[in-house]
């Protein structure tokens, strides 16, 4: 078994699904999370598949090329720490992610019809924020930035704008999966390897120190 398999196999069923969604709506219309309806209906399955849909082919590619980079980092950073099951764990860590970011609005949306959403942001931010604790002063780089980010200060600014945008919720993006996403993301590992939240604010330290 390769090392990157089980993110490999995330990335070909999520392309898979949300393919076949985008040329079937009836597909999104009973897979999106959908807090009113789950309610409703008790339709919570709701919760873990929307995590497999997009809206159009660029958030689908968006979404895959970023889970692609960062996910083979904390999939054998699982595989180093668990040798026997860290692939099962780091899948049951993606898809616990999408449950996470989707019950954080269910509970701020679940009086709210109107509101819907779907994308594997919150799981995929969660991936990104567990490669950031592991690597804090790894560069990240955005498509309209040329220049390097170190993780921890482009993780400071995404939490920041996720919640200044969730809290104003005048656009169709679910800013407030994306917040819990990336913090569950952060916390999961550390409930495993307690000490990689010292190894994350000394290698923090160092970044400062060698200026």
């Amino acid at each position: 078994m390769y090392a990157l398999e089980i993110n490999h196999i995330i990335i070909g069923f999520t392309c898979l699904i949300s393919i076949m969604a985008l040329n079937n709506h009836y597909w999104t219309y009973k897979l999106k999370h959908w807090p009113y309806e789950e309610v409703k209906h008790g339709e919570y399955y709701r919760w873990l598949t929307s995590g497999f849909l997009h809206a159009d082919v660029m958030h689908l590619a968006f979404n895959m090329i970023t889970l692609y980079y960062f996910g083979r980092v904390v999939e054998q950073w699982f595989v180093y720490i668990f040798p026997e099951v860290g692939r099962m764990v780091y899948l049951i860590f993606y898809l616990a992610a999408i449950v996470a970011a989707s019950s954080a609005t269910f509970f701020k949306y679940r009086k709210t019809p109107g509101f819907a959403s779907i994308g594997a942001s919150g799981a995929v931010a969660a991936v990104l924020f567990a490669s950031i604790l592991m690597m804090p002063t790894n560069k990240l780089y955005l498509f309209f930035i040329p220049i390097g980010i170190p993780g921890f200060i482009f993780g400071i600014m995404y939490l920041w704008f996720s919640a200044y945008e969730a809290k104003r919720g005048r656009d169709n993006i679910d800013h407030t999966a994306h917040y819990y996403g990336a913090v569950f993301g952060f916390l999961f590992p550390i409930v495993f390897e307690p000490q990689l939240f010292t190894s994350f604010l000394a290698q923090i330290q160092e970044w400062f120190a060698s200026f």
